[in-house]
């Protein structure tokens, strides 16, 4: 139950230290209501969004009660997402069967444990060290899929974009504190949740027999 004292805007224990950081934690339930009714039909879809429901929950708890159970509720969700959008992706986008799209994604999570070392020895990268191969993924996804479906590629492309910005906010927080005393975190959950519910519209707008194939089972 000890309290974790990460950012600037918590000054002190207290639920509401953090009322910024918390309160900001609703873009992710925006996001995720407008996921659903733009993708009432998308069973892929509707289940991204619940989980993006979920870490703006997490996300709040983090910022209010800020222990580390907490945080486990902050970053398990958002993992989920990662390690689900991987799956419905190679399902989706790649038409492949399930067992190949479960092995995709089981080897998303060596790509981030591997990677991560990397960027946290890059200066100015450690502090989300964690994140930053997240959208390295979505690149290596945009590049491949150029040719093979170029709209999904440049969705792809605006989703790592905007993660990047919202990483690059994410770690200028503690680095700001002097001058922004409520810091940039707060950018970071909207940017983020812009993303997220960006990366479900470019799911939901893929279709298989556009990409010139079709899913397999």
């Amino acid at each position: 139950m000890e309290q974790i004292d990460a950012y600037c805007e918590r000054l002190g224990p207290g639920f509401w230290a953090e009322p910024v950081n918390a309160l900001s934690n609703a873009a992710f339930l925006l996001a995720a209501v407008l996921a659903l009714r733009r993708r009432p039909d998308d069973p892929l879809c509707r289940a991204l969004a619940a989980v993006l429901g979920v870490i703006g929950v997490g996300s709040f708890l983090f910022h209010t009660v800020a222990t580390p159970w907490a945080a486990a509720a902050d970053t398990g969700p958002i993992l989920g997402f990662i390690l689900l959008y991987v799956f419905a992706a190679h399902r989706r986008i790649w038409g492949q069967g399930v067992r190949a799209s479960l092995l995709f994604t089981a080897l998303a999570v060596p790509w981030i444990a591997l990677l991560t070392p990397a960027f946290r020895a890059l200066p100015g990268f450690a502090v989300s060290a964690f994140y930053w191969p997240v959208p390295a993924l979505i690149l290596l996804h945009a590049v491949l899929l150029r040719r093979r479906a170029p709209a999904t590629a440049r969705g792809f492309l605006a989703g790592a974009a905007i993660l990047t910005a919202s990483l690059i906010v994410r770690s200028l927080d503690g680095a700001t504190c002097d001058t922004i005393p409520v810091g940039t975190h707060f950018l970071w959950h909207i940017l983020n949740a812009i993303m997220l519910g960006w990366m479900i519209e470019v799911l939901g707008r893929h279709r298989p027999a556009l990409a010139g194939g079709t899913v397999r089972r």
